[in-house]
């Protein structure tokens, strides 16, 4: 992990604490609350967090030992992933949430350097280089804390993220966030 890495891995540790604070205090009854995107409730959109880290950390395994990893074995264990855990209570959500993101950040941690440049493949997705997983789990951090609807929001962005140049899809889910939360000062 050169510099950049470690300090993308250092904003990601920061905004994963940043949404388990807020996971934690979210009540069962809270979970099952709608959530900023359409048809998913809270605890839908924690669930998708966990698995999310579950899968980037397959593909950096994969990368790691030089195996074609797929994020997914397919959509429908995708989904049915994401359903299971959405259906657990609150504490346990919040522990599948922190505890995926370990694993993520163990195996991140640990992969040498020239796994950075293997190409990972995620259904939907043009492949794209190892080193670009870090940049898009932190924006999925971000993007799904704000969505969740539960007191944070785009205005509670550190800068350095409003700031970073991001590759499509990414800039324009972010710019959306920002477009829902309206002007700096009004809400949405």
């Amino acid at each position: 992990m050169d510099a950049a890495q470690r300090q993308l891995s250092e904003r990601i540790d920061d905004a994963t604490q940043r949404l388990l604070g807020t996971a934690r205090v979210l009540t069962d009854p809270g979970l099952r609350e709608p959530s900023m995107l359409p048809g998913w409730s809270r605890a839908y959109v924690l669930a998708h967090l966990a698995r999310g880290a579950d899968a980037m950390r397959d593909l950096l395994v994969g990368a790691r030992t030089g195996e074609d990893g797929s994020a997914y074995a397919g959509s429908e264990y995708r989904a049915a992933g994401i359903e299971q855990g959405a259906r657990g209570s609150a504490k346990d959500l919040a522990a599948d949430v922190a505890d995926s993101a370990m694993a993520l950040r163990t195996i991140a941690r640990q992969l040498p350097g020239s796994a950075w440049q293997v190409y990972l493949r995620i259904p939907g997705l043009v492949p794209f280089p190892a080193a670009q997983l870090l940049a898009r789990r932190l924006v999925e951090v971000e993007l799904h804390h704000a969505d969740l609807g539960a007191g944070y929001g785009p205005e509670n962005w550190p800068a350095e993220f409003t700031a970073m140049e991001l590759a499509e899809p990414m800039r324009t889910q972010r710019q959306d966030r920002l477009d829902w939360a309206g002007p700096p000062g009004t809400t949405a």
